[in-house]
């Protein structure tokens, strides 16, 4: 969906596409962010603080990001008053796509590798196209059903081939964490399609971002406290906590803000488009910096699963 800018200014084609690269260069790095920080941070630790921390961001630019021009109309257009009814929506929004979706990224990257990681997650609009299914929300077509099949195959090959789909496999525990983080998202894409018309995408996202927050508190209170004195804290490399503030303000409000923005003028279909190098990216940046390798068997796999969305997603815009 687009939404046309009322003041008729369009940005030039180099500036939209370098908007978008940014958007991936970041979640890209946001990969590496993680994994740096890990080795610091316990995975509940890490994955707690940043999700409060991005939900603290997010209540601190709402102002600013409420004046600017793609915000400020749609925002106009849906002011209303709140009622419990809304703030319900909210939170169990907030709960899917910022509570348990971020929390099983970081905590499954613990276990997995980016490769793994990356491409579990680029897979979500298979997981959202088979509850929007089972919602009745879409029409399940031969070529959606062919590609999620290829998609499906792509996936299991990718996961047997670091050791085999079995409790002996070095990454399944984290896969089987990813995939329930993306499956969160992915219902909460399903869910939010269905109020997303009742509000402006900033005050649907801030809000979010509150209630996710506040549902993950007293876990990060607790990790808090489980540090212990301020010597174990000083103790943590300044890096790490670079990393956090990273995952924090740039990959998880920011990134999806201008994501948002970008859809004033380009369709989602082509935004997606875009998302294919993710895992991609993400990946090459996995073998560059963190020394990760992959089985032929991966690559198959992974190649595979890139197809069948592919496929998927253009049965789906035809």
């Amino acid at each position: 969906m687009r939404i046309e800018p009322s003041d008729g200014h369009r940005p030039s084609r180099s500036i939209l596409v370098a908007s978008i690269t940014l958007i991936m260069a970041i979640w890209a790095v946001n990969y590496l962010a993680v994994k740096f920080a890990l080795r610091y941070l316990q995975p509940l630790t890490l994955a707690s603080f940043r999700v409060v921390a991005a939900s603290l961001f997010m209540l601190a630019i709402y102002p600013i990001a409420a004046r600017l021009p793609a915000f400020s109309a749609d925002l106009r257009a849906h002011k209303q008053p709140r009622t419990l009814r809304d703030l319900f929506t909210f939170a169990y929004l907030g709960f899917f796509c910022i509570g348990l979706n971020q929390m099983c990224f970081t905590v499954g990257l613990r276990y997995t590798s980016i490769a793994h990681s990356s491409l579990i997650l680029g897979m979500g609009p298979i997981y959202a196209l088979v509850l929007a299914v089972l919602f009745r929300l879409e029409k399940l077509t031969l070529g959606k059903a062919l590609g999620m099949a290829v998609s499906f195959i792509g996936v299991a090959i990718l996961a047997s081939g670091s050791g085999g789909v079995s409790r002996h496999s070095p990454t399944l525990t984290g896969d089987f964490i990813t995939l329930c983080g993306s499956l969160a998202f992915a219902l909460y894409v399903v869910l939010g399609k269905r109020v997303a018309g009742n509000y402006d995408a900033l005050t649907m996202t801030t809000w979010n971002y509150l209630f996710g927050g506040l549902i993950i508190l007293p876990i990060a209170i607790n990790r808090a406290f489980a540090l212990g004195p301020l010597s174990n804290w000083q103790s943590i490399p300044w890096t790490a906590w670079v990393c956090l503030a990273f995952t924090a303000i740039f990959s998880s409000t920011l990134a999806y803000l201008f994501y948002f923005w970008l859809l004033r003028y380009l369709e989602a279909s082509q935004l997606s488009a875009f998302s294919y190098l993710l895992p991609v990216s993400a990946t090459i940046l996995g073998i560059l910096f963190l020394n990760e390798r992959g089985s032929w068997s991966e690559l198959f796999g992974a190649a595979l699963a890139l197809l069948g969305l592919f496929l998927t997603e253009s049965a789906r815009s035809s």
